[in-house]
């Protein structure tokens, strides 16, 4: 039997034997690492583990992370969502749909923000749930609503997956932050376009429409989202303006998210210090998985597991977009067990090199790749979104898989769309050069 396709058997049963026993995925990651050298290779495994541990373990790309998810948490913990809530109701409440859409809009602009899903769909579930309810909206699309626009928070930059894709595949992460926008954009117009239909079509199930909102409230609206929007253009404009690194902009997000806090009164002690505990422990957390996956990157190197698949693909002349839907499809399998961090760090690789083979730009392939792990968000049994729904509603898992399906379908179709047009991804990167 050809020893890479026994090397390929002995990694798998490993990994998916390491996580099904409840071993940390970083910890998975270095142990199988350490096994596929040992077994498969002649090379000095512990200096060669431990120096690759040290050249990962820092970076300057790898230090926009940290910043970006304290910017989040310090949000999380102020009074942003109220203020939110507040400003967006008057300006979508006679839209059919009414104020579902502020879930999808308040969770595109948080994920503008914090960069997360899980705090995404967190934050605007606690304050539009109590909300809706007392409005008589159907649950069912307010779950669907919030657990499919809670995964904007992977797209919209800045996105703490973007930042784990650019550095595993070496791409320019400000490039990817760039991609993502229109996508993001286009995918908020989808969400809200499925939630006006499908009110239009169940107007029985629907309240009575808002009454008519007057000038004064509209322009007390724009006053409630102006910081927010203020910051918004701060952090994402000095990228794409190019006076700012990722890095940079991210020191000028956490600046403003403490200045806007202090506004708001809800910056104390406590809370400025529960907000660097929880980035430290995400941010180590997430480091530590990257650290670790570069020690199975450069095992399965050594055994040559890359290259040889690679080629056994091209053997196979597949299609770039044969290649594309057989990747999807792995992803999403993936995505029923492990969260996104985990799925870029283990297959990248492996998927690179194929992609890169097949002509594949890697920043566009960087955004086909977390639309894919958006729908992972919210797939049964582990999809991360479904449990924070299940936290925020009450209701059991399936009543919210089941109405969130609708969303997992517009992602499939955002997935379609950028595939056969590629430039949705790639027109404003080019554009800003």
């Amino acid at each position: 039997m050809d020893m890479t396709f026994i090397s390929a058997i002995v990694l798998t049963v490993l990994i998916f034997g390491f996580l099904a026993t409840g071993v940390w995925v970083s910890v998975t990651l270095l142990a199988v690492g350490m096994l596929m050298m040992g077994i498969f290779t002649s090379a000095p495994t512990g200096s060669l583990i431990a120096s690759t541990l040290w050249d990962n373990s820092w970076g300057w790309a790898l230090t926009s992370l940290p910043l970006f998810v304290w910017m989040g948490e310090i949000l999380f913990r102020s009074n942003l969502s109220s203020d939110m809530f507040r400003g967006l109701s008057p300006l979508v409440g006679r839209l059919p749909g009414g104020l579902l859409h502020v879930n999808i809009l308040g969770c595109g602009v948080l994920a503008a923000i914090t960069g997360s899903s899980a705090v995404t769909c967190a934050t605007i579930g606690r304050m539009t749930v109590p909300e809706l309810g007392k409005r008589d909206y159907p649950v069912k699309m307010t779950i669907g609503t919030l657990a499919g626009s809670g995964t904007l928070g992977l797209l919209i930059p800045p996105s703490i997956i973007m930042i784990v894709y650019g550095v595993t595949a070496e791409q320019s992460i400000g490039r990817l932050f760039i991609a993502g926008v229109v996508p993001g954009l286009l995918l908020v117009t989808l969400f809200m376009g499925y939630t006006a239909l499908w009110s239009l079509l169940n107007k029985s199930s629907m309240p009575t429409p808002e009454g008519r909102i007057s000038w004064r409230e509209r322009i007390a609206a724009f006053r409630s989202l102006g910081p927010t929007v203020a910051l918004i253009a701060l952090v994402i404009g000095s990228i794409y303006g190019g006076y700012a690194t990722p890095t940079e902009a991210a020191v000028v997000g956490v600046l403003g998210a403490l200045g806007l806090s202090a506004m708001s009164r809800s910056l104390t002690f406590e809370s400025f210090m529960d907000g660097v505990m929880a980035a430290v422990r995400t941010s180590c957390m997430i480091s530590f998985i990257i650290a670790c996956a570069a020690c199975l990157s450069i095992a399965v190197a050594f055994v040559d597991l890359p290259r040889q698949l690679a080629t056994w693909v091209d053997t196979l002349n597949l299609s770039p977009y044969a290649l594309l839907a057989v990747l999807a499809v792995l992803i999403l399998v993936l995505g029923c067990f492990l969260e996104g961090i985990s799925i870029i760090v283990l297959t990248s690789s492996v998927m690179l090199p194929m992609v890169q083979s097949a002509g594949v730009d890697l920043v566009w392939f960087g955004i086909f790749i977390t639309v894919l792990i958006e729908a992972a968000q919210i797939t049964p049994p582990v999809g991360f979104n479904l449990f924070v729904m299940q936290s925020v509603t009450g209701a059991n898992i399936l009543t919210v898989a089941k109405a969130t399906f609708p969303f997992f379908l517009l992602l499939m179709g955002m997935l379609a769309l950028i595939t056969v047009w590629p430039e949705i991804v790639l027109w404003l990167p080019r554009f800003m050069n």
